[in-house]
C-alpha cells in the first residue's frame, strides 16, 4: 500500500510545528513522502534532515496547484481520503479504505468546500474537535492494521543513528 500526504492550508509563520509532526507522524508510521501546500522551505528540509540522520526515504515536495495534484493522484488510478471531523466515522470505511495508492489531505486551516466532493472519502477519527496529527496516527495506524502491516515494528535503513528498543534507560546506536 502507497500512502501520501497532502498537507493543505499550511501557514507558515503559525502551523510549522504542527506540519513538522503530520510529517514526522506519517513517517513513522509507513506513509512514502509528504505533498506540502506551501512555498516553506524550511519544513522540508528539516524533515529531510530527520530521514538522513533515522533512515528512510520519506520525502517532502512543495506544491502550487492541490487539485491539480489531486487529479494527477486519481488520473493514476489512486484514491483520496479526507480527514475532516465531519466526516464519517473511521471504523464505518475502514475496510473500503484499504488501496494501493492512497493520499491523504490533511488540511491546517478551513478547507475550500470543493475538497469535500474531490475526496473519494471524507473520514474522521471521531466527530469531535481534535489535533490534525492525532487525527493522520489514527487513521494510518488503523489502515495499516486492515492492510495487515505493522508500520511500528519498522526498521528505517540508510541512517546514521537507530533506537535500541529498551524496558528502562535510552540507547542510541551510532551505526
Amino acid at each position: 500500500m502507497r500512502t501520501v500526504i497532502l498537507r493543505l492550508g499550511h501557514r507558515i509563520q503559525r502551523d510549522q510545528r504542527i506540519t513538522t509532526h503530520v510529517a514526522l507522524t506519517a513517517r513513522a508510521l509507513g506513509a512514502e513522502g509528504m505533498l506540502l501546500h506551501s512555498d516553506d522551505s524550511g519544513i522540508e528540509k528539516s524533515i529531510i534532515e530527520v530521514a538522513r540522520r533515522w533512515g528512510g526515504t520519506f520525502y517532502v515536495r512543495r506544491i502550487t496547484n492541490w487539485k491539480n495534484e489531486i487529479r494527477k493522484w486519481k488520473e493514476s488510478g489512486g484514491k483520496v481520503l479526507h480527514l475532516t471531523m465531519y466526516g464519517v466515522n473511521l471504523p464505518d470505511v475502514i475496510n473500503e479504505i484499504v488501496t494501493d495508492d492512497l493520499l491523504v489531505v490533511v488540511g491546517a486551516e478551513k478547507v475550500p468546500p470543493e475538497l469535500y466532493t474531490l475526496a473519494d472519502w471524507n473520514v474522521a477519527a471521531g466527530n469531535q474537535p481534535h489535533s490534525e496529527v492525532a487525527a493522520l496516527a489514527i487513521v494510518l495506524d488503523r489502515l495499516a492494521a486492515a492492510s495487515g502491516t505493522e508500520p511500528l515494528k519498522s526498521q528505517f535503513s540508510g541512517g546514521e543513528v537507530e533506537i535500541v528498543p529498551k524496558s528502562r534507560g535510552k540507547e542510541v546506536r551510532e551505526k
